[in-house]
């Protein structure tokens, strides 16, 4: 592997970068956060604009926001488009729409540029220890020269179809995780409400057939009152907003999907876009005036 470009230090971009450093790649990174990129810089990696990483770089991964910054990032004003060679290979690994992420196939093939959709699942937890679940679509030569990464950045990575389709498993994911989040949500506030005590009442359904990850994972940070994020509100509000305007393109209806849009909505007016998504059950506690705690 040559010189690598990574571009997006945030809660889950900056411990893949350094996963990627602790596994001896030669690493340059750019954020809009001059801190984050001292942090990363300091562990062994070099500085680049966005241009540097596209004249320098033979892969470059992003790992950012939302699907426009992507397109900034590569085709703005001195990004990376400007200066990247024929025979490169860019992998976005930021959730955004297939219709986005087949945009940038299409352009970059016209530089001769390889490109592949590679969203990620399993948050910072995954993101630190290198346990991404990661879905791909694209070319599977790109595919096939994107894998080394992806065998140091996570525990499993799927071809599943052309360009557009790892963006489309992603969105599927966030469809039912958060789903699954309010519905565990709603029932433990009415568990509550009810007089049980939720942690007896987790203990007693997880090993039954409403047990699941989400609910390993979400209702030990509840009871808690633990809303430090792994995967904010915000970016989970953002993909089920893609969620939606994807669905509405290509008529499929999604009444769960839409009904949550507005939960998350409710949850943005009233300033909770920064807390976990677990945090989505305080919109059933305020429906119900209690709170889902260790008694």
């Amino acid at each position: 592997m040559g010189k690598t470009g990574f571009i997006g230090l945030g809660i889950m971009g900056k411990p893949m970068a350094k996963n990627l450093i602790k596994a001896g790649l030669k690493l340059m990174v750019a954020d809009l956060n001059e801190e984050a990129v001292s942090e990363v810089v300091s562990c062994g990696a070099e500085r680049g604009t966005y241009a540097e990483i596209g004249s320098q770089c033979d892969v470059v991964i992003t790992m950012v926001p939302n699907g426009a910054i992507v397109q900034s990032i590569l085709f703005g004003e001195n990004g990376v488009a400007s200066t990247i060679k024929k025979g490169s290979l860019v992998c976005d690994m930021s959730s955004v729409t297939p219709v986005e992420s087949k945009q940038c196939y299409d352009k970059l093939k016209e530089y001769g540029v390889g490109f592949v959709d590679a969203p990620v699942s399993g948050g910072e937890p995954g993101a630190i220890n290198a346990t991404l679940a990661i879905m791909c679509g694209g070319d599977e030569k790109d595919f096939d020269r994107m894998k080394p990464y992806f065998e140091i950045l996570g525990s499993s990575s799927i071809l599943i179809g052309p360009s557009g389709s790892g963006s489309s498993a992603k969105l599927a994911n966030q469809m039912i995780v958060n789903n699954t989040i309010a519905v565990v949500s709603e029932a433990f506030v009415f568990a509550v409400k009810a007089g049980a005590d939720p942690e007896k009442v987790y203990q007693a359904i997880r090993g039954g057939l409403a047990g699941s990850a989400v609910l390993d994972a979400k209702i030990p940070m509840i009871v808690e009152r633990n809303f430090k994020p792994g995967g904010p509100i915000r970016i989970n509000h953002k993909d089920i907003k893609n969620c939606v305007a994807t669905a509405h393109a290509i008529d499929v209806p999604i009444p769960y999907t839409a009904q949550l849009y507005e939960i998350l909505q409710t949850m943005k007016i009233h300033g909770h876009m920064n807390d976990d998504h677990g945090g989505i059950v305080q919109y059933f506690e305020k429906l119900a005036d209690v709170e889902v705690k260790r008694k």
